[in-house]
């Protein structure tokens, strides 16, 4: 559950300072340096995909002017001189390629939750989980900790109907995930997807044709239509017959031999009353 009077929305700065050069240990009690041995991935990471363009860009910047903002890290239960990173392991990986020995640390005790709040707060504010991961991070906030959608939305700065639509991206076939975490396709093409049975074939040619998502939604409207199976004439006559019958518009939805519907279709209350005087007179 989450920590009562504590919301995310603070952001990491409300923790360690945002993009603020660090300072000596010695003039900032919360930073200290750690060898980069102590530190190890965080097992709540919400980001899988750590693309090596990126780690390598960071990875120069850092030679270059070292690592502006700590990494935010708690103490591993048990053991000494460990500790799991909460935010900031790109940070910690691009070190690494950079061959720095020591990196400059927070470190703080925090439960289970917490830090896996901040670990999605971190990549989801700053926009660099794919959609697919933001939806694995929603949900496992909802499984393991019992969050509600409109907790989270609260708790990371977005819509509830963002959090909600982003996590019906997770009943996607697998194939379409994988375009969405590759950035082959968007989070709105693959939500005209959602429900197809043809979801993957129908990923492809988005792709192929580079098409809009104004574009995919229109065909998505015009392959669910196609797959209305037709209907029966027999019922269609008997429809007709009795919407001739009553002045009003029926539709009969027959089940074969788990039975059926019959509605009777109106637009006004008279109507609605007109249909009810007929029922009681019969």
């Amino acid at each position: 559950m989450m920590a009562e009077g504590r919301g995310l929305g603070r952001g990491l700065s409300a923790l360690i300072g945002d993009d603020v050069p660090i300072a000596p240990a010695r003039d900032n009690k919360q930073t200290r340096t750690s060898p980069v041995a102590f530190l190890r991935p965080n097992r709540f990471q919400p980001r899988k995909n750590f693309a090596d363009e990126e780690l390598t860009n960071l990875a120069n910047s850092i030679r270059e002017k070292g690592i502006l903002q700590p990494i935010l890290v708690r103490p591993v239960a048990g053991e000494t001189n460990a500790f799991e990173i909460v935010a900031g392991e790109r940070r910690w990986r691009a070190a690494q390629a950079a061959q720095l020995h020591d990196v400059p640390v927070v470190v703080r005790e925090m439960g289970d939750s917490e830090a896996l709040e901040l670990a999605i707060v971190e990549n989801v504010q700053r926009a660099d989980l794919n959609a697919i991961e933001e939806a694995a991070a929603y949900h496992e906030l909802m499984d393991r900790f019992a969050y509600t959608q409109e907790q989270i939305a609260q708790e990371v700065g977005k819509s509830r109907s963002h959090v909600a639509n982003t996590l019906r991206l997770l009943r996607l076939p697998e194939g379409v995930k994988v375009m969405l975490r590759d950035g082959a396709l968007s989070a709105g093409h693959a939500r005209t997807l959602i429900g197809l049975p043809d979801a993957e074939e129908r990923a492809q040619q988005i792709v192929n044709a580079a098409l809009n998502v104004r574009e995919a939604e229109h065909r998505s409207k015009k392959k669910k239509v196609k797959l209305r199976p037709p209907e029966d004439p027999n019922t269609v006559a008997l429809e007709a017959q009795l919407t001739e019958k009553l002045g009003l518009k029926v539709k009969v939805l027959h089940k074969g031999n788990a039975g059926g519907e019959v509605r009777v279709l109106y637009k006004t209350l008279e109507q609605l009353d007109e249909i009810c005087r007929r029922l009681s007179r019969a």
